[in-house]
């Protein structure tokens, strides 16, 4: 157990570098005792990249490298880049210092809690249990639930049978190993990223019979991540119950769902982060955040929604904020 890790998220130019500077101001404001360092990997451009990736905003870089003590890391994509930005979280965990532990967040994360008094065993790693069956989609005729997942463990040479829930019945997508990728830790991040790396190419490259009429994009990084995990020894149920993707932290993806159905204290902690006078002078440079958090359009679409009773599908939410004329990405 350790409160001594570093912690990484991926900017580039757009939506990411704002939220960057939202996510390193939820850090600072809610773990202001935090030991690591706090890294922004940061795409560089090559072949791979239609168009520069990196952060383009110098207020942004400014502000994450001064006052939220951040330190901006490159990294050259050689596997994924323009046509799997997702890879951008598998290839960037090689620029991390090696042997130190770290947790790796998804940019659109609030902090709302000291996520360094967690107590993490960075020993077995585990990632974000907040997730849907999204993926596979077994088709009708073709092989189901089991089929598929037992064949990428016997690719990879892996335990099948360790990694079920014995819980939730066969053919049932919780009965089998699966995660978001919207958080992940391990202790260390050149062990993980290589044979993340080494499983996601792989599938990509050659996905199998059993894969064959399902979609690796944009879901290839929850495809490997689980394999990943469990090779080293992690699985299920052993981060803190409750506080990532709960007490301490809140994976919002956008303004419009994080507005229509988070709780009151994570409207309060976006408010508290993005409150400090250069914090709003650079958020405010991306309009959803500066018709959401500044003006009233968050205001708007929580309005609409009462929270303890939300729609079960996140489909009805979008639909609903859309047909009002409010949505923004």
């Amino acid at each position: 157990m350790s409160n001594k890790f570093n912690i990484a998220i991926v900017a580039q130019r757009g939506r990411l570098t704002y939220e960057a500077v939202l996510f390193a101001a939820s850090l600072r404001r809610y773990d202001p005792d935090f030991k690591g360092k706090l890294f922004v990997l940061e795409p560089q451009a090559n072949d791979r990249w239609r168009d520069d990736p990196a952060i383009s905003d110098d207020a942004a870089r400014d502000v994450l490298t001064g006052k939220l003590k951040a330190e901006i890391v490159p990294f050259e994509n050689k596997a994924f880049g323009q046509a799997y930005t997702y890879g951008n979280k598998i290839e960037g965990l090689m620029a991390l210092p090696r042997g130190e532990p770290f947790i790796f967040f998804d940019t659109d994360t609030l902090l709302t809690g000291p996520v360094s008094q967690l107590g993490l065993d960075f020993e077995r790693p585990s990632a974000s249990e907040r997730v849907t069956g999204t993926w596979p989609d077994p088709q009708l005729y073709d092989a189901g639930y089991g089929a598929i997942w037992r064949s990428l463990y016997d690719r990879f040479e892996l335990d099948f049978e360790t990694s079920l829930d014995p819980n939730y019945p066969a053919e049932f997508w919780r009965h089998y190993l699966y995660f978001n990728a919207g958080w992940f830790y391990y202790r260390c991040p050149h062990e993980f990223g290589r044979r993340f790396t080494e499983y996601a190419t792989s599938i990509r490259n050659d996905p199998g019979d059993a894969l064959a009429a399902q979609s690796l994009d944009p879901w290839l990084d929850q495809v490997a991540l689980p394999l990943v995990i469990h090779s080293f020894g992690g699985g299920r149920g052993l981060a803190p119950a409750g506080a990532l993707d709960g007490t301490h932290s809140c994976h919002y993806r956008n303004m419009p769902l994080l507005f229509a159905r988070e709780s009151d204290s994570v409207i309060d902690a976006l408010k508290e982060a993005a409150s400090p006078n250069p914090i709003k002078k650079v958020l405010k440079q991306y309009e959803p955040f500066k018709r959401f958090i500044y003006q009233n359009r968050g205001s708007k679409v929580r309005d609409m929604f009462d929270q303890s009773n939300l729609p079960r599908r996140e489909r009805a939410i979008r639909n609903k904020i859309k047909q009002a004329g409010l949505w923004m990405r």
